[in-house]
């Protein structure tokens, strides 16, 4: 019987390959997001900017073995121009729908079950993407917290923290003040790169890996 992966995020980006990965590799998948994704095995829609929506999508789901939460968006301004709206919504997506959606699942997940959260190489701070940067960064504080409550089950729980990645989102309007530089690798981080790292994580490779963050940028860090 194949595994039961849950991954939000599903129709586009890093949460799209991560589905085509997992697919792939023999799981069944369930997506979470607003529109119907390509690549999933069922489909649940929710606007993860609304928790209501986000655990009605969960109440029926069957026990997942993994957890990834890699639905995101990206809103950019320096100081003086910040958007109040603009933090909440990015909170919502990055910190408050993973919250409820480890809270509503914690129960049902088995012994030796993984989750992933999709972070970003800019969760140490970086000019004009101060909101994003801080509601990224308490994904970590969340992973650790989480790693250490779920150990006695085996269950770890980790951060994949990419760099500036080839998806949708580079193009999004609302990050059009800080545009991406080519890492020094010289390309972009590919999608299918970060839904590696996530396979690799969710695997029984990865069972002795918890409460860390992974940095995949490119050479950015360096």
């Amino acid at each position: 019987m194949a595994e039961h992966a849950i991954v939000t995020g599903a129709s586009s980006g890093i949460g799209a390959a991560i589905c085509r990965r997992l697919l792939h590799d023999g799981w069944e998948v369930t997506g979470i997001s607003r529109r119907r994704p390509a690549d999933v095995t069922t489909w649940r829609e929710a606007d993860l900017t609304r928790p209501d929506e986000l655990c009605a999508a969960l109440a029926d789901v069957p026990a997942p073995r993994a957890v990834v939460h890699a639905a995101g968006l990206q809103r950019s301004a320096p100081l003086g121009q910040l958007s109040t709206e603009d933090g909440a919504e990015m909170w919502r997506v990055h910190v408050e729908a993973a919250t409820v959606l480890l809270d509503t699942l914690a129960p049902r997940l088995p012994d030796g079950a993984r989750v992933v959260l999709v972070g970003s190489r800019t969760m140490t701070g970086v000019p004009g993407k101060s909101q994003y940067a801080a509601t990224k960064a308490a994904l970590l504080a969340l992973a650790r917290s989480w790693a250490a409550e779920l150990v006695g089950r085996a269950i770890t729980v980790n951060v994949v923290a990419p760099g500036p990645t080839d998806t949708p989102m580079l193009a999004d309007p609302g990050r059009s003040r800080t545009p991406p530089a080519v890492p020094p690798l010289g390309r972009l981080v590919a999608p299918e790169e970060v839904a590696g790292l996530t396979a690799f994580l969710l695997g029984a490779d990865a069972g002795a890996i918890t409460g860390q963050h992974i940095v995949q940028c490119a050479g950015v860090s360096l």
